[in-house]
């Protein structure tokens, strides 16, 4: 009788974990809340990486009310659907998405980025 240990189950770090057995995935998401510039001194905030649990539309539907914004969703190929709100509304989104019953996301998971800008050479 041997005494070696069998590893019958395989368990692959990298991969991906099914939506049907509902398994948590061994890479962290994280929720990107980003601030872009626009014209001047307009702003857009996104918001991009909310579970796919979560009804987006019902989520900017209360935001766009409670911050008096506006707001869209947009779809991307490689991000998926994102919102993005008028303004600088970064920390009250996040505070929004931690402190919201029925939402209560973790405060670790949420990274807030800050302005990214387009620089425009001009000739002169």
């Amino acid at each position: 009788m041997s005494t070696q240990i069998q590893n019958l189950k395989t368990f692959d770090p990298f991969a991906e974990a099914d939506d049907d057995t509902g398994e948590s995935k061994q890479t962290q998401n994280y929720i990107h809340i980003r601030i872009q510039q626009r014209n001047g001194r307009k702003t857009l905030t996104t918001v991009q990486g909310l579970p796919k649990k979560f009804d987006q539309k019902k989520i900017l539907k209360v935001i766009k009310k409670k911050f008096a914004c506006n707001g869209t969703i947009v779809a991307d190929s490689e991000m998926g659907e994102v919102i993005q709100l008028q303004g600088d509304q970064r920390k009250d989104v996040q505070e929004f998405l931690v402190a919201k019953d029925g939402l209560e996301l973790d405060a670790k998971t949420i990274k807030v980025r800050h302005i990214l800008t387009t620089i425009v050479a001009a000739n002169y």
